[in-house]
Formats: structure tokens, C-alpha cells, sequence
């Protein structure tokens, strides 16, 4: 014996409270053949005469009557399994776990939530700064339904969107002999000199390694390295040596004269930056919603 469908356990119970197989097909929106459909095969289903039908209406066998009482506690049931999950659905589809990278979490982040929430005012939403590894690690785990990262190469196991391109800089506080210098460095001097880095892991440092690999140079070991593009530009600003920042960060500075860019030959140190969110699932409400404000806003 299968089990009855709850839709046909409510027609019944709808039935024996209203006395009428016509009257709670109505309820339900469905006609009456149908209905009498569905109790006849839930008749069937149980082995059991469930309504006794007289021209004056329908009323519960004994039998129904007692089917019409579990069925009421099945029901009470399924309604709260149902509210709890549309409860549930509403309080994630209210909410927004974005992790983004450094440089666009500081520098492009911000605008984005900004005109998300003018369309979307009641949306809650989270942001967690980190490095361009750690954002991929929490896409693809679930900790966060939507990231942006600066990596060069997106990583594997997560959809990717292309969102903006970004440029790179060398930059030095202005009393640096690069500051001075009346010709472009080389890939190679940049290469030979210890500067100011991010962690490992950072899109940041990814791409300046891959722009002097492509060249045939190998960056030698940092001068310091610091865990945010924050502390990087400050260290510089403050006279600490040369890095290697996004013009996002260091656009004011240089406006301002804090910084110097400090051109290099043939080196290409442009980046995509990449929206990437759990491989396999598709992206809807807030989460499509902010990827799209990305997408529209101007590189």
C-alpha cells in the first residue's frame, strides 16, 4: 500500500467538513470530476469505503472519520514543515554573504552595495575582506554565496563571471632613486629589488609574479610583506621602499604627489577581476542581483 499524497488527504478532510464534494473541490480550486477522481483513488489506495455519498451531500464513513482524524494531524504536519521552509527561504533570500578580495572590497565593493540597496533596501548583507585564495575557498564551501577576486587565472571549482579589468602600478614614496629616474625600469631591475608585498595567496602578488615569469624575471625575496593593500600603501607613503599596487588604491596619492609611479618596460601588470560564486548552482536573488550592479558599472 503506498502512502496517500497530502493533497488528496486535505480534499478529504475539506469534504468531511464541509459536506460536499462540490464545496471542497471549490476550496481547492479544482473541479469536481476531478475531486471525485481523487477521493476514488484514495479509496482504492487505503482498501477503505472513506464517505458515504447521499443526494443531500457526503459525510465520513466510520472508517473515514477516523482516516479524517489522523489525516488532520498529518496535515497540521506538512503546513508547519512548509512555513518553516518558506520562513527559512525568506530570511536567505533577505540575506547576502558576499567575500571579496582586498583591492575590490575597498575600492569597488562599496559602490556596488551601495546601488544594490537602492533597489533591494530590505537585503541584509555580509562582507567578508580577504585575500583572492580564501575567497575561492569559501565559494566553494558554501561560506559565502558570491565572491570577487584579482587572481589572474580564475581558480577551479567555482563559475566564474568577468566583471572589470583592473591596472597595476609600481609605485615609491618621492625621495626613492626610482622616483628620479628619466628612463622606464626593467622587468629585470624590478625583479632584483626586494619590495613591499602582499601574502601569499593575494591576487595581488599572483599577478605581479606571473607579469615578471612571462618575461623570463623571478621576483627575489620581499622587503616586507603585509596582509592588506591598506598597510602596503601606507608603508610606502611612509618611506618604507617600492610595491606593487592596483590604481584603485593609489589613484589619490599619485593626484597628490604622496606617491610616484614609477614606469616599467614592457612588463603587463592589467588583471581581470572575476565575480565567482559555488560551481553547479545557479545564481538568483540578491546574489544575481549584485553580480549584475557589478557587471553594469563602469571598468
Amino acid at each position: 500500500m503506498t502512502a496517500p499524497d497530502s493533497e488528496s488527504l486535505r480534499l478529504l478532510v475539506l469534504v468531511s467538513e464541509l459536506g460536499s464534494i462540490g464545496a471542497a473541490a471549490a476550496e481547492l480550486h479544482i473541479s469536481q470530476p476531478s475531486a471525485s477522481k481523487r477521493l476514488n483513488r484514495l479509496e482504492r489506495q487505503l482498501g477503505l469505503s472513506l464517505l458515504e455519498r447521499t443526494r443531500q451531500g457526503c459525510a465520513p464513513t466510520p472508517a473515514g472519520e477516523m482516516v479524517c482524524g489522523w489525516a488532520r494531524e498529518v496535515l497540521a504536519h506538512v503546513d508547519g514543515l512548509m512555513n518553516g521552509v518558506r520562513a527559512l527561504r525568506a530570511q536567505h533570500e533577505s540575506k547576502l554573504r558576499v567575500s571579496a578580495s582586498m583591492t575590490v572590497a575597498e575600492y569597488l565593493v562599496p559602490r556596488w552595495i551601495s546601488l544594490l540597496r537602492q533597489a533591494l533596501p530590505e537585503v541584509h548583507l555580509e562582507l567578508d575582506v580577504t585575500n583572492s585564495a580564501a575567497v575561492a575557498d569559501a565559494v566553494r564551501h558554501g561560506h559565502a554565496d558570491l565572491g570577487f577576486i584579482e587572481t589572474p587565472d580564475p581558480p577551479e571549482g567555482v563559475s566564474t563571471r568577468y566583471v572589470a579589468r583592473d591596472r597595476m602600478v609600481v609605485i615609491a614614496p618621492p625621495g626613492h632613486p626610482w622616483s628620479r629616474l628619466r628612463r622606464p625600469l626593467t622587468p629585470s631591475e624590478l625583479a632584483a629589488t626586494p619590495v613591499i608585498v602582499r601574502e601569499h595567496g593575494s591576487g595581488t602578488r599572483e599577478t605581479l609574479h606571473r607579469a615578471l615569469a612571462a618575461v623570463g624575471a623571478t621576483a627575489v625575496a620581499p622587503l616586507l610583506e603585509l596582509r592588506s593593500t591598506t598597510a602596503v600603501r601606507n608603508a610606502v607613503v611612509a618611506g618604507a621602499g617600492p610595491a606593487v599596487l592596483s590604481t584603485l588604491a593609489v589613484a589619490t596619492d599619485l593626484a597628490e604627489n604622496r606617491l610616484v609611479e614609477v614606469p616599467v618596460a614592457e612588463l603587463d601588470l592589467r588583471r581581470p577581476l572575476h565575480a565567482v560564486w559555488r560551481s553547479g548552482l545557479q545564481l538568483t536573488g540578491p546574489a544575481a542581483a549584485l553580480l549584475a550592479t557589478a557587471m553594469r558599472a563602469p571598468d
